[in-house]
């Protein structure tokens, strides 16, 4: 039985490959999630925020990604000639972890969204991608040698070496940025989405306001709930102030370019909603990162009786609370604070609120 690719694969490779919002606070930390939070909260970019954990797993990935390619290098006959037939078939024949299928893919250079995309989830096609990427592999390999010459190396790890040559190392380079364009893909997607509902969750817990499940819960006096999926149109988050009186929240880290792609999606909400025994009138507030210089948004939004505001803003936070107080008369400690106290208070509450609850 010949030796199968996955075998070589580290364990930190895999569990890298893909995890929820629940077990990035379980890798990262706590803290760490909680800080990022606070800081968007005071008006700082969850990108830059996030870019050192978007960094540090892709590291992890790469050197993970170049010790499974070198152990199959090391151990499975004539892989550097065969890698994309070899990993194929295993892709094909082989019952292996999704963990596992995702790794394997990044090393023929395959992403899931260019399996649906470019390939069409259609085996037939996926023969051809292989034998048509084994062609451009060995042109370039060909070219690389008439105009750098011939490379022959060694890499040593745990006093144990590899050798590196071409075809080796242009295999490996196609596949390490395979995996850091999907692992990138994949950490805007689960952070927008994560963050988001931190942000919310955190923002109206600190204004005082009760997370409930409006599946569970009738109660209507200062309480929200996070993504309601019903037959009209998603809010992010829902907040009742008291009875027949509400706001729904959209939020995106949209940037200057796109903002009107937020409130076209806010401008279909309802101004009416039925929520246990009583309809309640809701007004909007749109939460984006920052509004483009002549953007049309602000007053677009006023036309539907809606709010922005903008987190790249130091003072958002603060700035809702006028925006409640002035549509449903909502009254907050916040309020009578200046600027920069606000910002204290906003660091402190957050040292008291479980973030795994908005997960």
């Amino acid at each position: 039985m010949k030796e199968s690719v996955s075998k070589f694969i580290p364990q930190l490779g895999l569990t890298l490959t893909k995890y929820s919002g629940a077990q990035l606070i379980e890798r990262v930390g706590d803290d760490i999630i909680r800080n990022v939070v606070s800081s968007i909260l005071c008006g700082g970019n969850v990108r830059s925020l996030t870019e050192g954990l978007t960094q540090r797993r892709i590291s992890l990935s790469n050197a993970s990604l170049l010790v499974a390619y070198l152990r199959a290098t090391q151990n499975i006959k004539g892989f550097s000639d065969n890698i994309y037939s070899i990993i194929g078939k295993e892709l094909s024949t082989t019952k292996i972890s999704p963990e596992q299928r995702i790794f394997l893919q990044w090393l023929i250079g395959l992403t899931g969204k260019s399996i649906q995309n470019v390939l069409r989830n259609d085996s037939k096609q996926v023969e051809i991608y292989l034998d048509e990427l084994d062609k451009a592999i060995k042109k370039a390999v060909e070219q690389s040698n008439i105009e750098f010459g011939n490379l022959h190396g060694t890499i040593t790890i745990n006093k144990e070496n590899f050798l590196v040559n071409w075809p080796s190392i242009l295999q490996l380079f196609t596949a390490i940025g395979t995996q850091t364009l999907a692992l990138r893909g994949s950490e805007k997607s689960m952070y927008g989405k994560f963050f988001e509902k931190l942000i919310l969750g955190s923002l109206l817990t600190i204004l005082g306001f009760e997370k409930v499940n409006p599946e569970e819960s009738v109660k209507s006096k200062k309480v929200f709930w996070l993504s309601q999926r019903k037959s009209k149109r998603e809010s992010d988050a829902t907040l009742l102030y008291k009875p027949g009186l509400g706001i729904r929240f959209d939020i995106g880290f949209i940037g200057p370019g796109n903002t009107e792609i937020s409130l076209d999606k806010v401008s279909r909400f309802e101004r009416e909603m039925d929520y246990g025994r009583q309809q309640h009138f809701m007004s909007t507030i749109i939460i984006v990162d920052r509004i483009g210089e002549g953007s049309l948004i602000t007053q677009l939004a006023k036309n539907i009786d809606g709010h922005i505001v903008q987190m790249s803003m130091n003072y958002w936070v603060k700035e809702i609370c006028q925006i409640l107080k002035k549509t449903i008369g909502f009254e907050h400690k916040l309020l009578t604070m200046n600027n920069e106290e606000s910002l204290n208070y906003i660091k402190t509450e957050m040292a008291k609120i479980d973030l795994t609850v908005f997960v």
